[in-house]
């Protein structure tokens, strides 16, 4: 006869998480090799010793390695996934009833204490070494390459050369990313990389650099520079620069002096 699925009522529930994650899940490989014990005493100083804890730092780690796992680039999504999977809720240590902090907390983690600190970069540098020790780096070769991230910003709000003149942005108004990028004007990845001007500027993030490099319509983009160990294809280093040919050749130079004073690895081959 024909079955019906019902809910049955129960007072008590006796339930593991763990035994519900599949031995072979993607998430249980990476859990095996991440290393956050030192995360937080690298930003102790960031935090005061008054007012009610603050949400722990490796629990907002370990959901951001999830989008970035995942593909999922927006932090309302990735907060919904969190809350609904229960390998990600395993992953995250939160159990059958932790509570997922709201999006807005990875962007006051990402612009504040964990820029600050350099967190997300001890975290890689962190994955990095323990690579070396697996024995998965052989420094025979370390091949640059450069990926272009599409900036979050509009043509329609940017200005041409011609324009630049008549274009004025109340500094106490401009966005954080406007008010941020005079500090970049001498950074060789960035305003002193060339001399050459750009076609348009984004009001928004004019770090961002206008390019048709993708051989089709021209748009606001980044580099984002590897340095990469050829034995088992490890990235050794990473480096964002303005999508210019001069930045991303400062770029290969700073991540092998970084990669050498970090680790002591040099080419071999």
């Amino acid at each position: 006869m024909m079955g019906r699925q019902t809910a049955p009522a129960k007072l008590f529930y006796d339930f593991d998480i763990e035994s519900h994650v599949p031995a072979d899940h993607l998430l249980r490989r990476v859990d095996r090799f991440l290393e956050l014990g030192d995360i937080r005493a690298q930003l102790r100083r960031f935090y005061s010793h008054l007012g009610r804890p603050w949400i722990d730092p490796e629990l907002i780690v370990r959901m951001l390695l999830i989008g970035y796992l995942s593909g999922i680039r927006s932090e309302r999504r990735l907060c919904d996934e969190v809350h609904l999977n229960l390998a990600h809720r395993w992953f995250c240590r939160l159990g059958l009833d932790g509570r997922v902090p709201d999006h807005s907390t990875f962007s006051k983690y990402r612009h504040g204490k964990f820029r600050d600190s350099d967190l997300l970069r001890l975290v890689f540098e962190g994955v990095v070494s323990r690579c070396i020790e697996e024995g998965l780096v052989g420094s025979t070769g370390f091949p640059v390459d450069a990926s272009l991230i599409m900036a979050d910003v509009d043509k329609l709000n940017s200005s041409a050369q011609a324009e630049w003149d008549a274009t004025a942005i109340d500094p106490q108004e401009a966005p954080r990313a406007v008010r941020e990028y005079p500090e970049t004007l001498d950074d060789a990845a960035f305003g002193s990389a060339t001399t050459v001007e750009p076609k348009y500027v984004s009001h928004a993030d004019p770090a961002s650099q206008w390019t048709a490099a993708q051989k089709g319509l021209a748009v606001f983009t980044y580099s984002d520079n590897y340095l990469i160990d050829t034995d088992n294809a490890v990235i050794m280093d990473a480096e964002a620069t303005r999508s210019i040919r001069q930045a991303e050749v400062g770029a290969a130079r700073t991540m092998v002096d970084r990669v050498e004073t970090r680790f002591g690895l040099k080419r071999t081959g």
